[in-house]
């Protein structure tokens, strides 16, 4: 018999009393969730002829751990009667418990059969998925996904066979996607593995995008969107790009009051009706507001674990593009940015797709790229630079200095005890780049707070050997000297302060853990491994144990 239930049940955001259930069904349907005794239902809403439901549960006990079921129109649907996998629950965050945390980036949807392994490496959150499953300790209060969940750009097989029965894949955007219908398929091939979606089932969930959700160098400059706006095909992806981000990823990440506030959650929420509503118009003109007009949504928000607070930046949709007056962050972003960062946690998280601290050599690189398509050189090495940056992804936080300077003041003053009492850690959670890696800014720029990036890249797209070979010379070997040459000869303002990798890279398909421990901030990165040919069951195995003291003075080692 066919599940009613296409995708889901996600977890979402869960609270101390609160917990989100996301889902999206074959058709027009009333969903119930039914834990402890009680039940919760809403009624279904349709996008592009696609059906889903967010059900909200209240009234929950702080702590409660309880095993869930969903019904779909009276029958129920999940657990599935076949299920190998234990009861999905919702467990409630309990104040006074130590925050653990699960994250990573950069995952790619192909099958996890042997071709599949080779050529993308073993899925290590699928890796994870089966581990918990059998009982590894420490399931976590929060997996956070930092971008590239699904790639609208670099298609598989079972996507263009999806392209090619509905549309002539030979014309524009040819293998990429191009609507709402082709961004469906691409979420249904990320999220209904059985180990996955069991997991994420039973693992509360917040996410944020990076390009590949939409396209490659998203919004690298001026000149890129320029030129994605001449095609034929750029208002239609982006559009589809961005609603279809706001139904699958965007509206589980609220909170029940941020969601209350959402307008097109006001639509849903005010639905009276017997009959399903169709926000199809709405969520396209939301999309494309939100494209022309940055400023008329955030995508970005923020999230507190008692003591520790956890800020996730949108470092893509919200940036100033105007060449007069670049910024990664638009001028309303960044005041709401600085509006995050204050004192008097314990640990201050932020997290953002693209690593804020970039080897010293590539950040180095990157500024003096800005600088030279800016025009510190000429127009001729302008056009040069314009070509680098969007040959070579030269477009992260070091591409932007003037934002990057200003965040530095933001982090050195929350660090310094400027903005109320100084936390034991500023700590960037990055992904991206493709590998793994902990930096640290040295504690004689900046005393107070230890200040660390540690990146998770990725969860399953692995750089080629080669590509190893070249990331590893533009970030840690000649691009250093010569990054810091070019950049002063571009007249690029010296850093704030220095940072150094002090553990990693590592080029593994990684997931990352992060637990706030009594006595430090325990970080380890996991992999996923096949043993004896057995490509469906590969084990978890520890990539790297990372300890961090409360002392900020103490030296970060190794377990």
């Amino acid at each position: 018999m066919t599940s009613p239930l296409i995708l889901g049940p996600m977890l979402r955001h869960v609270g101390e009393t609160t917990a989100t259930i996301w889902v999206e069904t074959e058709g027009a349907a009333t969903v119930r969730v039914r834990a402890g005794g009680r039940s919760w239902q809403a009624r279904t809403f349709a996008v592009h002829d696609h059906h889903y439901a967010l059900v909200e549960l209240d009234g929950l006990e702080p702590g409660a751990v309880l095993p869930y079921e969903v019904d779909v129109d009276g029958g129920r649907a999940w657990p599935e009667g076949d299920s190998e996998y234990p009861a999905s629950v919702v467990a409630t965050w309990e104040p006074g418990r130590r925050l653990r945390l699960a994250y990573g980036s950069c995952r790619t949807s192909v099958p996890h059969d042997l071709e599949g392994n080779l050529t993308h490496g073993v899925d290590a959150m699928r890796a994870f998925a089966l581990a918990l499953a059998e009982g590894y300790a420490g399931r976590p209060d929060l997996m956070m996904f930092l971008g590239d969940q699904v790639y609208a750009d670099i298609t598989s097989d079972e996507m263009q066979e999806f392209i090619r029965n509905k549309r002539d894949i030979d014309e524009e955007p040819g293998e990429e996607l191009k609507d709402y219908e082709e961004y469906a398929h691409l979420y249904r091939l990320a999220w209904s593995d059985p180990a996955n979606r069991w997991l994420l089932s039973t693992v509360p969930t917040a996410m944020i995008f990076d390009d590949h959700d939409v396209r490659d160098d998203w919004n690298a400059s001026h000149d890129w969107k320029q030129k994605m706006e001449a095609t034929s095909w750029w208002h239609g992806r982006i559009v589809a790009g961005l609603g279809s981000y706001w139904v699958y990823q965007h509206l589980g990440n609220l909170t029940p009051e941020e969601r209350a506030d959402d307008e097109l959650w006001q639509r849903i929420a005010g639905h009276d009706g017997d009959d399903e509503l169709d926000l199809t118009d709405e969520v396209d003109a939301f999309a494309d507001r939100s494209d022309r007009e940055p400023t008329s949504v955030r995508w970005s928000y923020t999230r507190d674990f008692d003591d520790i607070r956890l800020v996730v930046v949108d470092s893509r949709a919200a940036r100033e593009l105007d060449p007069d007056a670049r910024g990664l962050l638009d001028a309303e972003e960044l005041e709401w940015f600085d509006a995050q960062l204050r004192g008097g946690f314990r640990h201050v998280l932020i997290a953002t797709s693209l690593p804020y601290l970039l080897p010293m050599g590539l950040h180095n690189v990157e500024a003096w790229d800005e600088a030279i398509s800016q025009g510190a050189w000429g127009r001729r090495p302008a056009r040069v630079g314009e070509v680098l940056r969007q040959a070579v992804d030269l477009e992260h936080w070091g591409a932007w200095q003037d934002t990057f300077q200003k965040v530095a003041r933001m982090v050195r003053e929350l660090a310094a005890g400027e903005r109320g009492p100084a936390p034991q850690n500023v700590l960037f959670l990055a992904g991206d780049v493709h590998y793994s890696y902990l930096a640290q800014v040295d504690r004689d720029d900046v005393p107070g707070a230890r200040i660390l990036q540690a990146v998770c890249s990725p969860i399953r797209n692995p750089l080629p050997r080669v590509m190893r070979w070249f990331s590893v010379v533009m970030s840690y070997g000649a691009a250093t000297p010569i990054g810091r040459l070019a950049a002063r000869s571009a007249k690029v303002p010296d850093a704030p302060f220095r940072w150094r990798t002090v553990k990693g890279p590592w080029f593994a398909n990684n997931l990352a853990m992060l637990l706030d421990a009594p006595d430090e901030l325990r970080l380890t990165w996991h992999t996923g491994v096949v043993e004896d040919g057995d490509q469906d069951h590969p084990h978890l195995e520890q990539v790297a144990d990372v300890r961090v003291p409360a002392d900020p003075r103490a030296r970060v080692t190794s377990g």
